[in-house]
């Protein structure tokens, strides 16, 4: 990650359906300290916003890296994960439904299947490279910021009856979407 891309911000939460969420993202190639601090404004953002994860394309950075702590406790830093250009080796044949959230679509939530365990490869924030099994709750919060760094939102994975549940919804998202653009390009 270059520091032009990383230059000090405030970050926010892109919404739904703003086209970096769709963004083929690029992978990290520059572990430095610009980054660490990226991602500590990430895990500052995600608890403030009372979330599980977080990747860096719903903070508008369309890089390989995501964030994330099982118990959305900033008290249990050792619980605290960072992985930059991921990649899932291997995954469980058994898969499991499970409601889901998502920062970037706030107050929805649907079903999403995915495997109950998978392993990772992935990069700390020093560029070390390391190897993770994980299971169950923090292999499904992995799985949804992984999807985020494809370009694949939650909403994509909903069953046919929750996609027309939440139609409505996503109509007022991209409503919201267009009169935020409108009001910005006014100011």
């Amino acid at each position: 990650m270059g520091s032009a891309i990383l230059s000090p911000m405030a970050l926010e939460i892109v919404l739904y359906p703003d086209p970096r969420l769709r963004t083929k993202n690029t992978p990290v190639n520059h572990f430095d300290e610009q980054l660490a601090v990226v991602a500590r404004e990430m895990f500052e953002l995600m608890y403030g916003t009372e979330g599980v994860g977080l990747a860096a394309p719903q903070v508008g950075i369309n890089r390989t890296m995501l964030v994330y702590n099982p118990t959305g406790d900033p008290e249990e830093a050792d619980e605290e994960r960072v992985l930059c250009n991921p990649k899932v080796i291997a995954k469980s044949s058994e898969v499991e439904p499970g409601e889901e959230g998502c920062l970037s679509f706030p107050e929805m939530r649907g079903s999403v299947t995915r495997p109950i365990a998978v392993e990772v490869e992935a990069f700390d924030l020093q560029g070390n490279s390391f190897r993770l099994q994980i299971d169950d709750w923090e292999a499904r919060i992995f799985q949804h910021e992984l999807d985020h760094l494809d370009g694949i939102l939650f909403i994509d994975r909903f069953s046919p009856a929750d996609k027309t549940r939440v139609k409505t919804q996503l109509g007022d998202f991209a409503d919201e979407y267009r009169e935020t653009l409108a009001n910005s390009s006014r100011a």
